[in-house]
């Protein structure tokens, strides 16, 4: 099977290209990045591509609003990807506005919000509790043979 990429094809798809690029740049974002702001930003640009893939699908080349005007054979523009998108928009400012509120408060913790710095404190922490779990019980073990005998 033979596919033909010439310049009316590509500009004919010119959503889907549009939707690939803007995915695949937000994915990029999120995989390759440690700050966590820029995390959100790159999940920002990924869901602006699900948006813009899903708006035009719901778009019909001639198509009217679908209201009824008595006309046979009008061809109507789907409004349902169109109303959850909406939904999905109030849906996506909620969740980055929550990852914001996240991000200041562990930037007021840790006093950083680049991921593999917050990893590293938290593996040094963890193992000075650790330590300490282990000399308590260290400690623990040597008075309980000092009193049996």
């Amino acid at each position: 099977m033979e596919f033909n990429f010439d310049l009316p094809f590509i500009l004919g798809h010119l959503n889907y290209w549009l939707f690939v690029i803007l995915m695949l740049t937000g994915l990029y974002i999120v995989v390759a990045r440690g700050n966590l702001l820029k995390k959100i930003v790159g999940l920002n640009i990924f869901q602006v591509a699900v948006f813009m893939l899903y708006i035009s699908m719901g778009k019909v080349a001639g198509g009217t609003a679908p209201i009824l005007t008595g006309t046979a054979g009008e061809a109507y523009s789907n409004p349902l990807p169109h109303v959850l998108i909406l939904t999905a928009i109030v849906v996506g400012i909620a969740t980055t506005s929550l990852g914001l509120a996240l991000i200041v408060r562990i930037n007021e913790t840790y006093g950083t919000i680049e991921e593999d710095e917050i990893l590293e404190m938290d593996q040094q922490k963890g193992q000075s509790e650790l330590d300490a779990i282990n000399k308590a019980a260290a400690a623990t073990d040597a008075q309980g043979a000092a009193s049996k005998k």
